[in-house]
């Protein structure tokens, strides 16, 4: 556990740019997350009575934290949205002088005001990216210090996201804090809470990559600093592959640019997760032969490619893009995780056998970036522009923009930058603003693809085509529709927009566990409070059957990898839940949905019998579906071997129909022989006499094989 702890520090100070072994020699980062107390509003407009909330009943706290844990997630429209207080004790020490001192918080909710005695040192609008002060020229050095963080989770017009609609912004400091020291020249700290160092890469090939590294330096002195900057290049090995170093002298007029030049010959190619090779590179600041400030970022050579009715190409070869959307929030806990959930979350999505994500729909932790990095997910990274406007969002959606890239600019899994979500009228402005958005990413960044996403199935839609790439969400069956109108849907894009990058960002349907049914149509009415599983797992099987057989759709990203909360919301059972998850919100229990999308992507065997949470049978003649990457199985039911299989929708579904069930309990085995040994799954279903569902509630029609 000791040398998991010590790992687990070591990457995180990797992510903040300085190396573990030499934190001593060039800059010092160090948690500031512990000995908080905190203080939650409202507080009275009363001068009195609000001097009297201030003085009493301050809670300890570790950040992170946030203060809607359990309201955001219990009741619906029923949380505390507003002011919160956290302070802080911190001894600065004598040798601190003449040092430069920066707070780095990685993500408060939603909009900061930070003090230092009683001085604001800087304020911060939007929720989900990390901000840097300088605090050092506030502090009494030998002496105590208050640091006060003022956080606000108010929705305000002019920060996106502008309302909780579509997911609730968590209130608190719910992200880790750094204390960063460094010498009075350094690489910059405050360039929008950036490493201060961006590789950029060209020519990628397997025979050679150009690479080029600009580093961003500040002088605060009122001296010029004759200083050496170097740039060195790791193999992923630790041997040196090329170094390049300036002397420079530099001047305290602003913060300066210098850049060097790499050519790489025959490079080992970051290719997501068969090879996710990852290079890096030190930057280091040097003075009279010492090092005075270290940056450490990764570098994956990679190509990316989205070729409109072909498919995505990954380093010239052309690579699955299956997709999952993840939100960051967890049940009780909110949005303030820590590594191991981030991990946890990974671990599941790797499991599935998803090769890209879609982080939805705000800025998520840059651990979360970086472990992506290792395991080669690509992913897509987005601002909280979602759901509607208000006319005075344009500056705070520019500069969450900015913020995004600059500081999550070297991570090679990240391949588009997303700028909005189902964000319509009034429409020209919304199509103006995301044109803008578009404009300031390839300013930002030129490499990148854009994307931005509509919930309506049409190209000609107003707000659309203003980025590289057209996302659209669509939830045939579930909001609109039928199920099966996916394909024609798809097959008229393809006819008339075969010029179009085109991705279905979002498709799915809810499901609560508890909820569970045979009878099912080819559509359901969401307003219903009845939302079966059975209805989730039918709508997978069909939909992917369809997008796998469609190159079109350049990358899939189905909805969602875990269920989240929705404060505003109160369907399916379930108060203040979006349960369209392949994953329970408390990440315990795993969906047959899970299963059908680990069948058909993971390389790791699977053997599953699907609807085992729907026991009490409602049919005596039913069906029977497994899921199986490993061969058609043997199937018994209580112990008599049934008819073969027969082959479903894709070549790892598998259904026997006219099952005729006994009275009472149904054993039901699976088996299959793989690689020397018997794969066996089981599940019990009850049976005891015919049952009818309310026909206003379900189709009585059913054409979907295997139901």
């Amino acid at each position: 556990m000791k040398n998991t702890k010590i790992l687990k520090t070591a990457f995180t100070l990797l992510l903040l740019g300085v190396t573990a072994l030499n934190v001593l020699a060039a800059r010092e980062v160090t948690s500031f997350n512990e000995g908080w107390l905190f203080k939650k509003g409202p507080f009275s407009s009363d001068p009195h009575r609000a001097a009297k909330q201030w003085s009493a009943g301050w809670d300890s706290v570790t950040v992170p934290h946030t203060w809607n844990a359990q309201d955001m997630q219990l009741k619906v429209n029923s949380f505390y949205e507003g002011v919160g207080y956290y302070k802080k004790n911190f001894h600065a020490d004598e040798a601190l002088k003449g040092k430069r001192i920066f707070l780095r918080f990685e993500g408060v909710g939603a909009n900061t005001e930070v003090f230092v005695n009683d001085m604001l040192v800087g304020t911060h609008n939007g929720g989900y990216s990390a901000f840097a002060f300088e605090i050092g020229n506030n502090l009494n050095y030998g002496a105590d210090n208050v640091i006060l963080v003022k956080a606000d989770n108010t929705a305000r017009p002019d920060v996106i996201p502008v309302n909780h609609s579509l997911f609730g912004v968590y209130g608190g400091i719910y992200r880790p804090v750094w204390l960063v020291v460094t010498d009075q020249s350094n690489i910059t700290v405050t360039d929008h809470a950036s490493p201060g160092v961006y590789i950029t890469q060209k020519n990628v090939s397997r025979q050679s990559a150009d690479v080029k590294v600009k580093v961003k330096l500040d002088n605060a002195t009122l001296a010029v600093d004759p200083l050496v900057l170097e740039n060195t290049i790791y193999t992923q090995e630790g041997k040196r592959v090329a170094s390049r170093s300036q002397q420079i002298n530099l001047t305290p007029q602003g913060t300066q640019v210098f850049e060097s030049d790499f050519t790489i010959k025959k490079p080992h190619l970051w290719h997501g997760r068969k090879d996710p090779y990852l290079y890096k590179i030190v930057t280091t600041l040097k003075r009279d032969g010492q090092v005075i400030d270290e940056v450490v970022q990764p570098l994956g050579i990679r190509k990316y490619e989205a070729i409109a009715g072909k498919g995505f190409y990954l380093n010239g070869e052309k690579y699955p893009m299956y997709g999952v959307c993840r939100h960051q929030d967890w049940w009780q806990i909110g949005s303030a995780l820590h590594t191991e959930h981030h991990d946890h979350d990974l671990a599941e999505i790797m499991d599935v056998g998803a090769t890209t994500v879609r982080f939805a729909h705000y800025q998520q932790s840059d651990y979360l970036y970086a472990r992506c990095d290792t395991l080669g997910l690509i992913i897509w990274a987005e601002i909280p522009f979602v759901n509607r406007v208000t006319g005075f969002e344009s500056e705070n959606a520019h500069n969450q923009l900015r913020e995004m890239i600059r500081q999550s600019f070297n991570h090679p899994s990240i391949y588009v930058w997303g700028l909005h979500n189902e964000v319509y009228h009034p429409h020209q402005y919304t199509a103006e603003l995301t044109q803008s958005l578009h404009d300031l990413a390839k300013l930002e960044d030129p490499d990148r693809y854009t994307v931005a996403v509509n919930g309506y199935g049409h190209v000609e839609h107003p707000v659309n085509q203003n980025t590289d790439i057209q996302g659209m969400n669509r939830y045939f069956g579930w909001y609109e529709k039928k199920v099966q109108d996916i394909k024609p849907w798809i097959e008229a894009m393809e006819t008339e927009y075969p010029w179009q990058r085109f991705m279905l960002t979002e498709y799915g349907a809810d499901a609560n566990i508890d909820h569970q049914t045979e009878y099912l149509g080819d559509a359901l009415n969401w307003t219903k409070p009845f939302y079966p599983e059975t209805f989730q797992t039918k709508t997978h099987e069909y939909q992917w059957s369809v997008i796998a057989a469609h190159p079109y759709i350049l990358a899939s990203y189905l909805w969602n990898m875990f269920d989240f909360a929705v404060p505003m919301w109160g369907r399916g059972g379930v108060p203040a839940r979006n349960l369209k998850g392949l994953v329970t919100f408390d990440r315990k229990l795993k969906k047959d949905s899970y299963y059908w999308y680990k069948a058909n992507w993971s390389e790791e065997p699977v053997l599953y019998l699907t609807q085992r949470r729907n026991t009490d049978r409602e049919k005596k003649n039913t069906s029977i579906t497994i899921y199986s990457n490993v061969g058609t199985p043997v199937v018994y039911l209580n112990g008599r071997e049934l008819p073969q299989p027969q082959k479903g929708y894709t070549d790892v579904h598998y259904i026997i129909d006219d099952v005729e069930l006994d009275g009472g309990l149904n054993r039901i085995t699976a088996q299959v022989a793989h690689s020397g040994e018997k794969l066996t799954d089981e599940i019990v279903w009850n049976y005891e006499r015919e049952k009818k569902r309310e026909a206003d509630s379900y189709s009585k029609k059913d054409t979907h094989a295997g139901w």
